[in-house]
């Protein structure tokens, strides 16, 4: 069935579905660059491209050569940049189909199973380590890693795969104990390693006061979809991390919100 048709267009039901899947895969692009390096290299890509086309239209044949070797290895060179942000796309797709598909049978032979939320169970010991971390001016760094890249965080740190506790995370980030330098991964509703090394940022402009705890935790938020709570051990004070960004001087009240948002 042809809904539109002329010279220029025909438009039908298959080309609205054609043009939804592209949408989405756009936004789902967007989504995992969002707040990444990926993202401003991505955009200077296109500012290349653009560059390209007007040198071209203008007939600049030295530049319109170089630009063109340039970008006949364009498919190679974005495989090799994107490395990273194309297996966590395909990590993402690949997950969402497996909890989706976990889900439906539970739902069909468990009903009861999907009505217990395991939110409360992950902010709860998170809070109340937080807390405790906070007063003792116990320095510490979580990572909640919405989708668990394997080939990033497994090259260090020791796997756990536990439940999350407030005695454990207390215990991990414990001055006297061998895995408290580094970070603390969550995912998956389970501490998943410990005394994991980080990414540091590039950034140049951040505060000449935060350390290298605070800018790894910025680091790590640059490269993935993961956010950071990060303690200092000087003043107790708790920081959030996401995007590359980070907001300082976050209470309690204000972390369970961002928990309850970010977990959910």
């Amino acid at each position: 069935m042809v809904w539109v048709q002329n010279d220029f267009l025909k438009f039908n039901l298959i080309s609205f579905v054609d043009i939804l899947v592209v949408a989405i895969l756009i936004y789902l692009i967007f989504t995992l660059l969002k707040g990444t390096i990926a993202l401003s290299i991505f955009i200077g890509i296109c500012i290349i491209g653009v560059f390209y086309l007007l040198v071209k239209t203008l007939q600049m044949e030295l530049l319109t050569g170089i630009l063109d070797k340039f970008l006949s290895v364009g498919v190679i060179a974005l495989i090799i940049i994107f490395q990273q942000e194309i297996r966590r796309f395909l990590l993402l797709i690949g997950k969402n189909f497996t909890f989706k598909r976990t889900r439906f049978w539970s739902r069909l032979f468990n009903p009861s199973a999907i009505q217990n939320d395991p939110t409360d169970d992950q902010i709860k010991p998170i809070l109340e380590a937080c807390h405790s971390l906070k007063n003792s001016k116990t320095g510490a760094l979580i990572i909640l890693a919405k989708n668990f890249d394997e080939q990033l965080f497994h090259n260090n740190g020791e796997v756990m795969n536990c439940k999350i506790s407030k005695r454990v995370l207390e215990s991990l980030f414990n001055k006297f104990s061998p895995l408290h330098d580094g970070a603390v991964v969550i995912s998956e509703n389970q501490i998943k390693l410990a005394s994991c090394i980080l990414p540091i940022t590039d950034n140049m402009d951040l505060p000449v006061h935060l350390g290298l705890r605070h800018r790894a935790g910025i680091g790590v938020t640059e490269q993935t979809n993961s956010v950071a709570l990060i303690i200092s051990e000087e003043t107790g004070e708790i920081a959030f991390g996401k995007e590359g960004k980070i907001k300082t001087n976050i209470s309690m009240p204000e972390l369970e919100r961002i928990l309850n948002k970010e977990l959910s």
